[in-house]
């Protein structure tokens, strides 16, 4: 990939975060989400294998798509209310359309099919920011509007997460999508506590990226894609498998 080019999806990026998690109106927070839709899709597709061109496609309709539900539910909330204030969501209507615009952005249960597809159809670097990065400007609305949020959808949405997120993950051999059903499970781990106490909903999720960011470097370090490749890696860099092993743990919980 051209290195400008490069550079100015990862500058983007950081610019569509930026201006969703600082915005305090509704307008202002799709717009950014929007300019991290476009500026990962390059990302996604620059090894142009077919099946990344097929993971850029879903990605892009998938987050379209819950954009602009998103949108939706605020306009719908202005409509009725006359606010455009983030935290001013008092219509019942427009709190369910985002609960829902929200969790298809995060890839929560029953909306989590895309997540592991694209994640497996891209490299480990892109991944990584889709599992982190990505999912920071949707959490940053969940806190936002926490108090106005359904607790009944949401934390349906949350039990199946965590509940799917490590059974799903059981039968897979690639670890990409391992990855993506362990997001997914800690996902719902993060939003089930979201209503009581936004706060530790935020550390959980500083936590998780903590832990996996160097799980996916490591990964892309030993060059391992599969199970199989990985318990031989040891005979190539065995400090830095026995490392991986251990992160491992600590993102397990032991």
């Amino acid at each position: 990939m051209n290195p400008q080019a490069k550079l100015l999806s990862i500058t983007s990026l950081f610019l569509g975060s930026t201006i969703t998690i600082s915005s305090n109106h509704w307008v202002m927070a799709w717009a950014g989400l929007e300019i991290n839709t476009l500026a990962i899709l390059p990302l996604i597709s620059k090894s142009h294998h077919p099946r990344a061109i097929e993971a850029a496609t879903k990605y892009f309709l998938v987050q379209a798509a819950a954009s602009a539900l998103l949108l939706f539910s605020s306009m719908t909330n202005a409509w009725y209310i006359g606010q455009w204030d983030i935290t001013q969501l008092t219509h019942p209507t427009s709190c369910l359309l985002l609960t829902t615009a929200i969790s298809i952005k995060l890839g929560l249960v029953p909306f989590h099919f895309w997540f592991p597809e694209i994640l497996q159809g891209t490299s480990l670097t892109t991944g990584l920011l889709l599992a982190t990065a990505l999912k920071f400007p949707p959490i940053t609305l969940l806190l936002l509007t926490s108090p106005s949020l359904n607790p009944t959808l949401l934390t349906t949405m949350a039990v199946a997460s965590a509940a799917l997120g490590g059974w799903a993950g059981l039968n897979q051999t690639q670890t990409r999508k391992i990855l993506a059903f362990s997001s997914i499970s800690h996902l719902g781990w993060m939003t089930i506590i979201l209503v009581y106490n936004p706060k530790l909903t935020l550390i959980t999720f500083y936590l998780y990226c903590l832990m996996t960011i160097p799980i996916f470097l490591t990964l892309d370090t030993i060059k391992t894609l599969k199970l199989t490749t990985m318990s031989t890696a040891w005979t190539k860099i065995p400090s830095l498998t026995a490392t991986l092993m251990l992160m491992l743990l600590s993102l397990a919980g032991l």
